[in-house]
């Protein structure tokens, strides 16, 4: 079965797309009752005029509220994981890789769940943060069909020029809110991304019937449990208050440890060797013999006898900090996951997010530290980095990357710039003149 997103002619807005681009510029600098706001929808021009009044950023990247560890629990649990086969099907008929579009699943606040579809669409969108984990909330991104339709509580459809954000405005989408079939709360949004078409009369049509056949299966779902025996139904369970910790370690002398958890959240620094070990711990979390440890920290042929100690300290430090935290032996191993925000880059990566992983990335892993095991992770991670830009960003990222210090004296990178810019391009000159510095050196 081949996809059913094929391109179509036209749907663009009443208002031509000049027009809606310079009533954007004037309610962006502040212009609200400019006129020429009038030439937008007013769907589109009140969620401007939100978006505006709480201060989103029109060139910003969403916010990763989910790592991978917790995206992965997060969604087994969520209400929408049951019937993402259903979306599939219906928006996602025959082969996925090249569907045309891209299907997002996000939950009651705009975190996006699911992203799935068209793999060349889901690379490029990954430039604007449209990635698994990320919010696209009105809050976080502004005007999108996502996050719009869950303001509204309705079906919308956003094309190109109307979003707010500027890396968005080359997409047209389409959403709709997921409701309780019980309570009418909305449970998540289910979006279509991509081309012209993805904002069609069709496409919204197809994505409200799937939002209520998701419904009329969660009715039916529940309507099934409630028909078992008592004594074949599970017993309810509380549900416990989530708790999670993440390391800092990028561009940081000193690590910090963050901790959440249903007493609040704190932030502590720690010491430059329990910074070293717990990001070890954390890297590998099959655990690690107290040899090998030792060898990581302190180098080849160090004594088991000179980690021990500091093992104790470690474990009498994060039994103030959440207990949780505090590791098991033989081998050493976190008992709980820690997250970092050095693996939250090459998962970002991973995922071709290739700008939201520049933006987190705020330097080497722990800078300071000459723990083997330390230097080791630091190049991978700057190593990972620097091959991604290099073989698969746009000229857009990877010219920021040639802005921070791993890329700034990188000469393949800085040729791969100009290589790869446009003949008249104005940013051509400055490249070259940095080139002939470094060549000079």
């Amino acid at each position: 079965m081949s996809s059913g997103w094929q391109p179509s002619r036209d749907h663009a807005p009443a208002a031509s797309r000049l027009l809606i681009e310079r009533a954007h510029e004037e309610l962006v600098a502040g212009n609200i009752d400019d006129g020429r706001l009038q030439n937008v929808r007013s769907l589109v021009r009140e969620s401007w005029e939100r978006s505006w009044r709480q201060r989103v950023g029109a060139e910003g990247l969403p916010p990763l509220d989910f790592t991978a560890d917790a995206l992965d629990a997060y969604r087994r649990a969520h209400p929408l994981a049951g019937a993402m086969d259903t979306i599939r099907a219906l928006l996602l008929p025959g082969s996925v890789d090249d569907a045309g579009v891209i299907v997002a699943v996000g939950d009651h606040a705009g975190r996006l769940l699911w992203v799935e579809g068209d793999l060349n669409q889901r690379i490029l969108s990954g430039e604007m943060g449209f990635v698994e984990g990320a919010n696209w909330s009105e809050r976080a991104v502004g005007t999108s069909a996502p996050g719009t339709a869950l303001e509204l509580g309705a079906s919308v459809q956003i094309h190109g020029a109307e979003h707010y954000n500027r890396l968005v405005q080359p997409w047209s989408c389409t959403a709709a809110p997921v409701f309780d079939p019980e309570d009418r709360r909305i449970l998540g949004v289910i979006d279509v991304t991509g081309g012209a078409e993805a904002a069609s009369p069709q496409a919204r049509m197809l994505v409200d019937a799937t939002a209520r056949a998701v419904e009329a299966e969660l009715l039916v779902a529940r309507l099934r449990a409630r028909a078992e025996p008592a004594a074949l139904a599970p017993a309810p369970r509380r549900r416990p208050v989530p708790e999670r910790a993440a390391l800092r370690v990028l561009g940081r002398d000193r690590a910090r440890l963050e901790v959440s958890s249903g007493d609040g959240e704190r932030s502590v620094a720690l010491s430059a060797r329990h910074a070293e070990i717990l990001l070890l711990l954390a890297v590998h979390r099959q655990g690690l013999s107290v040899e090998r440890l030792a060898e990581l920290v302190y180098g080849e042929g160090s004594s088991a006898d000179t980690l021990r100690p500091e093992m104790v300290r470690l474990r009498k430090a994060l039994e103030r900090i959440w207990p949780a935290l505090v590791p098991e032996s033989r081998p050493y191993r976190l008992p709980v996951p820690l997250e970092t925000d050095a693996q939250d880059v090459l998962s970002l990566l991973d995922r071709g997010a290739h700008r939201v992983a520049l933006s987190a990335y705020r330097g080497p892993v722990l800078p300071d530290s000459t723990a083997p095991g330390v230097e080791e992770y630091r190049e991978t991670v700057r190593s990972t980095l620097r091959e991604t830009m290099r073989t698969e960003a746009s000229v857009d990222v990877l010219l920021s990357y040639a802005e921070i210090p791993e890329g700034s004296e990188d000469a393949e990178i800085l040729r791969l710039c100009l290589e790869l810019l446009p003949a008249r391009s104005p940013k051509r000159a400055g490249l070259v003149g940095r080139i002939e510095r470094l060549e000079q050196a």
